[in-house]
């Protein structure tokens, strides 16, 4: 009997774990970061520092360098998911805790349900996904509204918002990564779409004054280092490598780890609100994903990690 198909599907659950586990962390490590990093520096530095380490990996072993029509794609793309999602997550955590943040990333499939019933040939709108919508919606209310003193918290409202809008460009950029294919490694697109998303992050954050903020801590460096080489460089090559072993209705199951770890470390390192209302507006706002999830197979395919 051959073994080996069992040792892929091994390993590619093994990286599936890695980023149900990493990818929950990052949250905390973003919100540790902004505590003394001003957002875009911190989010632009990331990303430049990933996608660079990884171009230079990837042409070491002579990967191809995508055409100009490829790498305006996967610009646009890299653009819209890290350079505008991510960006706005990490300036929502200025606010936002940061199991908060995670929890309203969930919501995703949501705005990209709407966004691709109005495309020819994308999803159509039926019981079960209206009925998912209308389930995460009250999760989320319910998650919002349990302590209505945090809503006159300063920039409280300001980093929902943030939040809800990094959720909109995320869902866009995965469509349009969808109807834009490119015939380049995804490795080596991913180091486009980091490496753009984050020139253009830290040079947005240089125009708006941001350098005047810069300041170094200990905690600020080790989170920095954590994105860069945990949630970046090893979170997203086991992305890749367990789409390419597992199938990806098992790989998004991610989704639904991710939130509770950031939950559970916010309330653990950083003394976040951990309280009934809480617990149960993610079992009914992550209920509502799974429905909606259901609801859109097989035509919409899921976003990959902030």
């Amino acid at each position: 009997m051959n073994s080996q198909p069992v040792v892929k599907e091994t390993k590619g659950l093994i990286a599936w774990m890695i980023i149900s586990i990493v990818w929950g962390t990052t949250y905390l490590a973003i919100r540790v970061g902004v505590e003394d990093l001003p957002p875009l520096l911190f989010a632009g530095m990331r990303w430049i520092a990933a996608g660079s380490i990884l171009l230079v990996f990837l042409r070491l072993r002579s990967f191809t360098l995508p055409d100009k029509n490829s790498f305006f794609h996967l610009s646009m793309s890299g653009l819209l998911l890290l350079g505008a999602a991510n960006g706005l997550v990490v300036v929502g955590e200025q606010w936002v805790p940061s199991g908060l943040a995670a929890l309203l990333i969930t919501t995703t499939p949501f705005w990209m349900v709407g966004m691709e019933s109005f495309i020819p040939g994308g999803i159509k709108i039926n019981l079960k996904v209206i009925a998912g919508l209308l389930t995460g919606f009250a999760g989320v209310i319910l998650i919002l509204f349990h302590d209505f003193d945090d809503l006159n918290a300063p920039g409280y409202l300001s980093g929902i918002v943030a939040i809800f809008f990094a959720v909109i460009f995320w869902s866009a950029g995965t469509l349009y990564s969808k109807h834009r294919k490119t015939n380049v490694h995804p490795l080596m697109g991913a180091a486009v779409q980091m490496c753009v998303a984050g020139i253009a992050q830290f040079t947005l954050g240089s125009l708006i004054g941001e350098f005047s903020e810069l300041h170094y801590t200990r905690e600020s460096f080790y989170s920095l280092l954590y994105l860069i080489i945990i949630g970046s460089l090893l979170g997203y090559t086991a992305y890749i490598y367990s789409l390419n072993k597992l199938p990806i209705s098992f790989v998004s199951t991610y989704a639904y780890i991710n939130p509770l770890i950031a939950v559970y470390l916010g309330w653990l390192f950083l003394d976040e609100k951990l309280n009934l209302f809480i617990l149960l507006g993610s079992i009914i706002t992550l209920a509502g994903v799974k429905l909606v999830r259901d609801g859109g197979k097989p035509k919409l395919i899921y976003a990959k990690r902030m």
